[in-house]
This record gives C-alpha cells, structure tokens and sequence, in this order.
C-alpha cells in the first residue's frame, strides 16, 4: 500500500490554515464516539489545538450526551452543540 500525500487535498492543513474564519466546528462524525474510539479523541483534541494555535474558537456538534461534553471540557472545546446541553428549538423562539 502507497502512503498517502497527507496534507495535500482540499482538506488539509493547508485548507485549514488558509480558512478566514473566527470558529472551527468539528464535525459530529469525530465528536459523537471520542469516549470510546481513542482515534476519534485525538482527532478532536488535535483539531482543537491547531484551532487554539491559529487564535479560532472550536466547536463541537453531535454532543449527544453528558461523557461525551465531559471529554470535550478536558480538551479544552470552546462550545458544544447537541442534546448534551440543549434541544434544538425554532428559530423564532430563539431569544
């Protein structure tokens, strides 16, 4: 098996690094299973420290529950989206 060129797509470090933005959302995918995939975890720590290195706040979705926000605070995750810390609700009852 050939190695990959790691770095080199269009989701890359290189994307990454050139994104004009003020928060990087970590995909639910990553976040939903960091409690029991160590793969994952790391996954989510590293985006969470590259997002701290480049000055960007980091955002986690898919927080289904209390174990997962729990891994996400000794990260150091900046906020979390999911049931873990609300329901969704419709925007025109957003206050």
């Amino acid at each position: 098996m050939q190695p990959d060129a790691f770095g080199s797509g269009v989701s890359s470090f290189a994307y990454l690094k050139a994104l004009a933005v003020d928060y990087l959302k970590i995909d639910g995918l990553f976040v939903s299973n960091i409690v029991n995939d160590p793969i994952d975890y790391e996954m989510v720590r590293s985006i969470t420290d590259i997002g701290h290195a480049m000055g960007k706040k980091v955002i986690a979705e898919s927080v289904e529950h209390e174990q997962i926000l729990a891994k996400l605070s000794k990260i150091g995750c900046d906020f979390a989206q999911g049931f873990a810390v609300g329901a969704p609700v419709p925007p025109d009852e957003i206050g």
